[in-house]
């Protein structure tokens, strides 16, 4: 675990006995006690994350709005202060560059939330396509993120602020907010498919912030959760995960995504006509919800039959910890994507049958 990069909360891991993993080049954890105690924790009381590993992007400028709207897929004129916007950047062909989130704090100066393996590549996207007017800066090693997610996240955050984080709606924050005396931007955003809070503070402020938050909501209402049960509930609540359901070879539109993708703005953004195009032509694979009939977990990669026909791979697979059963996400050719279509996986050199089935297969409650 040497040579890979840490975040500060690194130390609390070890003292915590929790397991760490190389997650592309960093240590960070992968569960704390089970992944199912974790997963169940967070959809029925509060989890807290540390990923402090993502990637942070100032822009500023008189042109960042014509700059970012040239970049984002999403409508960023869209966004009023104090909002945020899950959008993607593409390359020329419609290809994903990657998903990111994007704040503004005003006219002239917006953050970026880009995926931690995509940090240097997306910097480096960004900053060849640089235009007068705007000013870059990457921030990430200045910048901690922590994520309380769960239906106790409020309660048990709203003991360390005099802040009213109801008033805070869904893909809204604050950024002055005061917990337990440390300076956070609280958002009201999250990657399980739950209420919840994504933290920004300061990078020596996580730690402390970290240890309030767990003494604050006690074992009973919260426990500290790694990577595992991020995957698995991120996956049940059908979020795309960079490298899996969305890369290079995948545009926002095939991934599920295209709510995030508005060709009817008028600014050209990159990879533009390449989805327009998607969308006039129909697109020729889809993101889908398979279900195992027969035995075995579909995993990222396993190739899907129709009949000797191969129609695509699996995205993500497990055995969801919600409903007790072996699912997957599958990009697949689109006419065997309708409901209830029979097909094959290929799990270690074995067809097993399996099924489309609707998706996400979790949906909170409102």
């Amino acid at each position: 675990m040497n040579s890979l990069l840490k975040t500060p909360l690194y130390e609390t891991y070890q003292a915590m006995g929790a397991k760490t993993i190389d997650f592309g080049g960093w240590a960070l954890p992968v569960q704390f006690s089970s992944i199912k105690e974790e997963h169940e924790a967070v959809r029925t009381r509060a989890g807290l994350f540390d990923v402090s590993h993502m990637g942070e992007v100032e822009v500023r400028g008189e042109q960042a709005l014509a700059y970012l709207q040239k970049m984002m897929t999403n409508d960023v004129s869209k966004l009023k202060i104090n909002g945020a916007q899950y959008t993607a950047m593409c390359y020329e062909d419609g290809g994903t560059v990657d998903d990111l989130l994007v704040y503004k704090h005003a006219e002239d100066h917006y953050l970026l939330v880009v995926n931690a393996a995509n940090t240097e590549k997306d910097y480096e996207w960004l900053e060849k396509h640089l235009e007068a007017g705007v000013s870059i800066k990457n921030i990430s090693s200045e910048m901690a993120q922590l994520a309380i997610q769960g239906p106790q996240a409020e309660a048990i955050l709203q003991r360390l602020t005099s802040t009213d984080l109801s008033s805070i709606g869904f893909f809204k924050f604050q950024s002055d907010v005061k917990l337990d005396g440390i300076n956070t931007l609280v958002s009201r955003t999250g990657y399980t498919g739950e209420d919840g809070f994504e933290l920004y503070t300061a990078w020596e402020d996580a730690p402390a912030l970290w240890n309030v938050i767990l003494a604050t909501g006690e074992p009973e209402h919260i426990l500290p959760c790694g990577l595992g049960s991020r995957d698995t509930l991120r996956f049940e609540a059908k979020l795309a995960l960079y490298g899996q359901e969305l890369t290079k070879d995948i545009s926002p539109l095939e991934a599920g995504i295209g709510f995030a993708v508005k060709t009817g703005k008028e600014a050209e953004f990159i990879g533009k006509s390449a989805l327009v195009a998607q969308k006039e032509n129909g697109l020729k694979r889809k993101l889908v919800g398979i279900e195992m009939i027969d035995r075995g977990i579909p995993r990222t990669h396993y190739p899907v039959y129709k009949g000797e026909e191969l129609i695509g791979e699996v995205t993500t697979g497990t055995q969801s910890p919600t409903l007790k059963k072996n699912v997957g996400l599958a990009l697949l050719k689109k006419e065997y994507t309708d409901i209830g279509t029979e097909l094959d996986v290929e799990i270690r050199k074995k067809r097993v049958s399996a099924k489309v089935v609707p998706s996400p297969f979790y949906k909170r409650e409102k």
